[in-house]
Parts: C-alpha cells; structure tokens; sequence
C-alpha cells in the first residue's frame, strides 16, 4: 500500500507537470505558431505515441539514453512472460489471474513511465535551451545583418551625396558655359549683320562707279581695292557663318549634356529620397509589410561599378563638351578681332585709294582748267588775228584797184604813146605785188582758220574731259566718300552694340 501510495504520489507530480504554467505553450510574436508544437502540448499522449511513419526530431542525447532504457512494449512482453511463468505452474489461479499484473510489473511499468517523464522533459529543456540560444543567435544576426545593411545603405548615400555634388557642380559649369558660348554667338550674329553694311556700301560704290563717262571708266586703284574690299567682307562672313554653325551645333551638344547631368541628378535624387528613407525605417516604423518572392526579384539595371562609371562618364563628357565649347569661344573672339581688323585696314585702304583719287582727278581737272583758259585765250587771238587778216586783205583791194585801173587807163594812149616806159613796169610790178601779197594773206587766213577749228576742238576736247573729270569727283567725292562715313566702328565690327 505504502508502495502504491508513493506510486500514486509520484504519479501525481509527474502528472501535474503537463499542467504546469511552464509547459503549456507560448505565444510568439516573433515566429508562426506550429500547429504540431501547439497541439503536443495540448495532447502529450498524442506526442509520447509510438508511429514509425511520422519523422519525429530528437537530439543525439535522447538516442543515447533511449538506447539504455528498455521499451514499453518489451517491458510489457517480459511481464507478460512472466506472468504466464509464474501462473503456470497453478492451472487453478489461471482463469482468475489472467488478465492481473505483479507488483514488479507494475514497479517496472512506474519505472518506465518515469523514465520516459525525464527523457522527454531532459529533451524538452535542451530542446528549449537550444532554441532560445538559437533565437538568440538569430536575433543578434539579424540586428548584425540590419546594421550592415543600415551601414551599406549609408556608404550608398554618402556615395550618392558625392556623385550629386559632382554632378551639381558640373551642371553649375555647364550653364555657366552655355551662358558664355550663347553670348559670343550672339555677338558674332551682330557682327555678321554689321558686315552687309560695309558690302553694301562696297557694292553701291562700284555701281555708282560704273557711271563714270569716257577715259575715266579706267580699273584704278580705288576700283580694285573696292573688289578687294567686297572679297575681304565676304571671306569675313563666310568664317563668321561656319564658326556661328559651329556655335549652334556646340551649344546643342552642350545642352545635351546638361540634360544628361540633369536626368542623372534627378535620379541620385530620387534615389537619395528612396534610400534615406529606407535607411531611417526601423523595426517599429511605420508603412513596413511583407512583401512575398521581393528577394528573388531582381530590378537592377546596374552594378555598382557600372554605376558609377555612368554618372563619371556623364561628367567626362560634359567636362569634354565645356572644353571644345571654350575653345570654340576663343576661336570666334579670335576670328572677331581677325576679320574687324581686315575690314577696318581694307576700309582705311579704300579711303586713302579714294583721297589720292580725288587728288588726281582735281589735279587733272585744274589742269584741263588752265588748259582750257589758255586755249580760250589763244581762239580769241587767233579770232582777232583773222580779222586782222580780213582787214589787211580788204586793205589791199584799193591799192590793186588803182594800180589795174592806172594800167587799164594807160592802154587808152593812142599810137606811139603807148609805150613799154617805166611807169608801165612799175604798175606791172605793183599789182604782181599787191596780188601775192593778198595770195599770201589769204594762206595765213586760211591758216588762222584751220588754227582757230583745231582750237575750238581743243576747246570742246577740254570742255568734254572737264565735265568728265567733275563727274568722276562727284561720284567719288560725294556719293562714294558720303556713304563710307557710315562704316561701322571697330566695337560693332566685334559684336558689342
């Protein structure tokens, strides 16, 4: 009885154990509750029952002790043995005692039972040991493997905050050169448009040179610096023009790249935003859910190498843009300077071409002035010089009418009288006289006239140069010389208004 009583007593506690506040199940927030795990608890016999289909895990510690202690079914089968050992002897107690066990089965069966109580408790706690140090472990991994991943997340954006200063700072570059490279073309388009002034004007004074009459139109200096002139501004314009597409396409590609830069630093923006808020998220945030399969998904376009090329590739770029970009700016200042300084030495040239030309010509035309007044001078006299011979030939008609007469009269003598005598001679004489001299006062005459045609001649020669010559100095001194006061200063030749 006493046995039966720490039996049953023993029982009793190791029965309580089921019941204990420490063996009922947990709830866990960190992990799923296991329905296996939850209903073992609920039913231990269910657990504690034999099914060799059913893969149940046990530790290397109850394999071991399992070895060493004795089955329930061989336990059993040995008292069964035994019972029949010992009953049989009394076929009388064999109907009676059939179905009954002895004390030692039953010391046995409590013993086993025992047993079992400590080997499932010893696995329970080591089982229980081993998954707290393992939740443990897990834990502090986990915390390890946030805080490298919070960690890598930071170096990411201090990488991203460098690469957006980077690219800040070549996009404030960029602008400040498109600023530049706009202004210099905007300044060769106005020194472009000065230049059709000058080639204008140059045109014009070849047209209105073209008029000029007789042995004026002569291809001088004057005209050939005006072609010169009109070849230099085209030449000029014609480098303005393709350095000014140069500056269009420039300016394009410069606007190229700062878009690049800008999308570039719109996305280390984005990904700035993105990845400090991520970096800011903690196990208590806010807006955190599963996300199922996100980790066998693989968005990335790049890697980190890749990454960073890009973004340095950009700035390559931009920064090889900015460098033709300026020297296309000291180009275009270069050929500014150049073509002004042509167009102004041209234009200097021209004028002096034009003074010396109007001194010419002024010369010349004084010149046919005197020329002329010496001429009109010389008709004059010549004019008076035939009336002088008219007169003297008309002076000279008396005298050969009174000598004919006398002779004439002195052929009336009758008979002897009319004598050969010496007066007879000397009449003969005095009208052979009077006649050769008005013969040769009629030569002279003749002369002076054909003197005083070539005169006139001379005159209307003088007259028509003259009015050649004043022509010419009107065309080259008052519309050729009054336009080109209008050239353009060397400021406007260079861009600047």
């Amino acid at each position: 009885m006493k046995l039966e009583a720490d039996s049953d007593s023993e029982m009793e506690l190791i029965g309580s154990t089921l019941t204990a506040n420490y063996a009922r199940p947990k709830t866990s927030h960190f992990l799923p509750a296991i329905s296996t795990m939850a209903s073992s608890y609920r039913n231990p016999q269910q657990v504690m029952a034999f099914n060799p289909n059913v893969n149940i895990w046990r530790t290397n510690s109850f394999y071991k002790s399992n070895s060493i202690m004795p089955s329930t079914p061989s336990i059993q089968h040995d008292g069964l043995d035994l019972v029949r050992a010992r009953t049989s002897f009394f076929p009388s107690n064999r109907t009676a005692m059939t179905n009954r066990y002895t004390p030692d089965d039953w010391y046995k069966s409590n013993q086993s039972h025992y047993w079992e109580s400590e080997s499932s408790r010893k696995s329970a706690e080591r089982l229980r040991k081993d998954t707290m140090r393992l939740i443990q472990d897990k834990d502090q991994l986990t915390r390890r493997t946030q805080e490298n991943t919070s960690k890598n997340i930071s170096e990411r954006l201090n990488d991203i905050r460098f690469w957006k200063s980077e690219l800040s700072h070549e996009i404030d570059n960029m602008v400040t050169e498109i600023a530049a490279l706009a202004e210099v073309k905007r300044r060769l388009e106005r020194a472009l448009a000065e230049t059709q002034g000058p080639l204008q004007v140059a045109q014009e004074c070849l047209y209105h040179r073209e008029k000029r009459m007789s042995i004026d139109l002569v291809h001088d200096g004057v005209e050939k610096d005006l072609i010169k002139e009109i070849e230099v501004i085209k030449s000029c314009q014609e480098r303005m023009r393709l350095h000014l597409d140069r500056a269009t396409s420039q300016l394009a590609s410069n606007r190229a790249a700062q878009h690049e830069l800008e999308k570039d630093l719109s996305d280390k923006l984005t990904a700035q935003r993105i990845d400090d808020r991520c970096h800011h998220l903690r196990n208590t945030s806010d807006g955190i859910g599963y996300y199922r399969g996100i980790d066998r998904q693989d968005h990335a376009v790049s890697l980190p190498d890749s990454w960073s090329r890009f973004t340095d590739d950009n700035i390559l770029r931009s920064q090889s843009e900015r460098a033709t970009s300026h020297k296309l700016r000291d180009e275009i200042e270069i050929l500014l300077n150049t073509t002004s300084n042509e167009m102004w030495n041209q234009f200097n040239n021209v004028n002096i071409a034009f003074t010396n030309r109007i001194s010419e010509t002024t010369d010349a035309k004084s010149s046919l002035q005197a020329h002329l007044a010496k001429t009109l001078q010389e008709i004059f006299q010549t004019e008076m010089l035939i009336e002088s011979l008219k007169k003297a030939i008309r002076d000279k008609e008396n005298p050969l009418k009174v000598a004919q007469t006398r002779l004439e009269e002195r052929t009336r003598r009758p008979n002897i009288e009319l004598c050969r005598d010496n007066p007879y001679h000397r009449l003969v004489t005095e009208v052979r006289e009077i006649e050769d001299t008005i013969q040769k006062l009629h030569e002279r005459l003749m002369e002076a006239e054909n003197t005083l045609q070539a005169l006139v001649k001379t005159k209307v020669k003088l007259e028509n140069d003259l009015s050649i010559k004043a022509n010419s100095l009107f065309l080259d001194q008052e519309k050729c010389m009054s336009m080109r006061k209008t050239f353009p200063s060397m400021p406007r030749l260079v861009g600047y208004t």
